[in-house]
């Protein structure tokens, strides 16, 4: 989730399953890339009860991060249905949030519910015009995103970190999140590192 540098508020992105953590990170720091945070995320994707914002691929989501300097911060974010291709680009729409509590109140109010609630460790880096996020969720394990301004800064810090060769994955962590549960049985939906099934 980037800030500050999208063009029309547009996210483009690769992720990628994370091999060696500790192989990536050498090569980001040999490569020059600053890390920015360390943050704990919970994420909270809202839909209707009928799923309709899911079916036509987009989200509604409130996240609040608990950063490594013991501040936090949160947003409510709205995701347009992704565009066809090889990356990962689509609308995004993003309000920084002084009160969490009181949006969540105010979208179950209009109806929504939480179709899933999710942890994420999540620690960023800047490479070039890139951020670099290495994430960790319960259940599923490690994974790599590259989001960028366009698809050329998006490849060539691929490239740099040597990661060309990583089969991406087009799959949201709620998309990846929601069909592991299915596949396992799992009916909770809310997913914590503490007490995940």
């Amino acid at each position: 989730m980037a800030r500050g540098y999208k063009p029309m508020n547009v996210e483009i992105e690769l992720k990628m399953r994370l091999v060696d953590r500790a192989a990536l990170e050498h090569r980001l720091r040999q490569r020059g890339a600053s890390r920015r945070s360390s943050v704990l995320e919970t994420n909270i994707y809202f839909d209707t009860q009928d799923l309709h914002l899911k079916a036509g691929d987009r989200g509604l989501r409130l996240r609040r991060t608990c950063c490594d300097d013991g501040s936090s911060q949160s947003w409510l974010t709205y995701k347009g249905p992704r565009a066809h291709g090889p990356f990962k680009s689509r609308q995004e729409e993003e309000l920084r949030l002084d009160d969490a509590d009181a949006a969540e109140r105010m979208l179950r109010g209009l109806g929504y519910i939480a179709a899933l609630t999710f942890e994420k460790k999540r620690d960023t880096w800047l490479l070039n015009d890139c951020l670099v996020e290495l994430d960790e969720l319960p259940l599923l394990g490690r994974f790599v995103e590259i989001e960028g301004p366009d698809e050329k800064a998006v490849a060539a810090v691929r490239s740099k970190l040597e990661l060309d060769d990583e089969p991406v994955e087009p799959e949201s962590y709620i998309g990846l999140l929601m069909n592991h549960l299915q596949e396992q049985g799992i009916a909770e939906r809310v997913i914590v590192f503490d007490a995940a099934p």
